[in-house]
């Protein structure tokens, strides 16, 4: 199996896809300017105790106040320079906390926050403030796990706590040592930098999308890792020189005239995941539909008709619906509580066997999930762990058209399509692209500047004119190339930048 990675960024956004043969299995993008503010710790200012909810709101310097529950286990609440301890029975606002994010904000509801706090490592995760020894599932090995946990244990002092990464399954324990007493480090660095810290201030970030990507899912020794932008090439080759199990070899530095994506035939598989429907191999479909408080999967048979008796049809349609679900929660990054609409079966063994499949295809997955039994109606649901912000909030946007119930392609992935099809056109020959566009999307790509960093290197010879259109919906644009010296254009037309 040919295994990939590609890191590119433009735009303002920093994106990473791993691939296997060819076909995308998992999507990351993430703002250079606002980060990813999962695992960040703040040093947050209780706004408000909420006791009817068991629930403070904390004020961390974000859009809205972060949510942390007061009952999740006996829940100890440091103080922010780590000295004393309050209850959750005396916290009450205007209490200075350290709290960390275990869920990123999404539509109207603020990051949830914990107070009991983590830094991640490859082999370890270290919880200096939790008196708990963990264990990665995956490794199954019984008497690895036993020597794993006594090792983790060593390192720890009262108090503490460590989980043991499936990473660390191959590391030395040296290793294990050396990549302990740097968490804790990281964690003393924390503390001190709250000692002056203003309220709202993050005083640990996690790291980036490329660093994070190469923290914990690189290793294999067969897989390759593209870079299409010379900067951020540097930085992953400098993080695998500190790798053993990475090497700078395999790292390789993109450097065609169409962007990365479109060489690979990484395009049409991204747009794909803007739709809501998905085929299957035998001509059924998926719908996917979208609310606040979950996403629902619909199966459907669509013209798959079958070659035998109704059951084993409905039976074969669920089989391949279960394996592309989890595919496409992976791909699309859901979490949350997923619910799943399965065609109807009769027979027993065959809900057992598709909730099996589901369980199987979900396994490979680096995000927990929990899958409940399925019911009398063929409805399955599950859970599934965010670790970031789902890929639909940087592709799509709410529809303005439509009273906001539906989507349409986001300002940001409009102009990364844009841009694609500029650099196609210079690939093609041509030393002008004339781009006609939606007039709001044309204003968006001027003041925020997306294509600076290219109009600064590659593109410095060329000439880039937009043409405004009022009647053009946001997701229509055209472009074609030219290469007259003297360009007719309407009075409308602007040159970029």
């Amino acid at each position: 199996m040919k295994k990939e990675w590609f890191f590119d960024r433009f735009c303002g956004e920093q994106i990473a896809i791993y691939a296997e043969d060819g076909k995308i299995v998992e999507v990351g993008v993430e703002s250079e300017k606002q980060g990813d503010v999962l695992g960040n710790i703040y040093k947050g200012k209780v706004a408000n105790v909420v006791q009817g909810m068991q629930a403070a709101f904390v004020s961390c310097g974000m859009e809205r106040n972060c949510y942390l529950p007061l009952d999740e286990g006996a829940a100890i609440f440091s103080s922010y320079d780590g000295s004393g301890k309050v209850s959750s029975a005396e916290l009450k606002a205007g209490d200075e906390i350290l709290v960390q994010v275990v869920k990123t904000p999404r539509g109207t509801k603020g990051a949830k926050v914990s107070c009991e706090l983590s830094f991640v490592g490859k082999n370890l995760i270290y919880l200096p403030r939790t008196d708990f020894l963990g264990i990665s599932r995956k490794i199954v090995e019984e008497p690895l796990r036993e020597t794993l946990l006594k090792e983790a244990d060593k390192l720890r002092e009262r108090g503490e706590g460590f989980i043991v990464r499936t990473a660390a399954a191959s590391a030395t324990r040296r290793a294990l040592k050396l990549e302990s007493e740097y968490l804790k480090r990281m964690y003393r660095a924390t503390l001190e930098t709250a000692k002056t810290a203003p309220v709202g201030a993050a005083v640990y970030r996690e790291y980036d999308l490329p660093v994070k990507v190469m923290r914990d899912s690189l290793g294999d020794a067969d897989t390759k890792v593209y870079v299409g932008d010379g900067e951020l090439y540097e930085k992953v080759v400098r993080l695998a020189r500190m790798r053993q199990d990475l090497g700078e070899k395999r790292i390789i530095r993109y450097t065609g005239e169409r962007t990365m994506f479109n060489f690979f035939g990484l395009d049409e598989q991204i747009l794909a995941l803007t739709a809501p429907q998905i085929g299957l191999k035998n001509g059924a479909h998926l719908i996917i539909d979208r609310t606040e408080a979950m996403t629902v999967f619909d199966v459907n048979t669509g013209k798959y008709t079958g070659e035998s008796d109704l059951e084993s049809t409905v039976f074969e349609t669920n089989l391949l619906a279960a394996k592309e679900i989890a595919r496409q929660v992976r791909l699309r990054n859901i979490s949350g509580i997923i619910a799943v609409d399965f065609i109807d079966m009769s027979e027993e063994t065959h809900r057992l066997s598709v909730t099996a499949a589901l369980e199987e295809a979900l396994s490979a997955d680096r995000a927990k999930s929990r899958v409940l039994p399925m019911s009398d109606l063929c409805v399955t649901l599950f859970t599934r762990k965010r670790m970031s912000g789902e890929l639909s909030s940087f592709l799509l946007k709410p529809c303005s058209h439509c009273t906001r119930q539906g989507y349409v392609l986001s300002d940001i992935y409009m102009a990364m399509r844009i841009r694609t099809a500029i650099m196609c056109c210079f690939a093609d020959g041509y030393s002008a692209a004339i781009v006609e566009l939606n007039r709001a999307l044309m204003n968006k790509i001027l003041t925020e500047r997306y294509f600076a960093a290219d109009l600064a290197g590659p593109w410095r010879e060329k000439r880039i004119y937009l043409i405004p259109h009022t009647a053009f919906p946001e997701e229509k644009f055209s472009l074609r190339g030219d290469n007259a010296q003297v360009l007719s254009l309407p009075d409308t037309a602007q040159i970029l930048y």
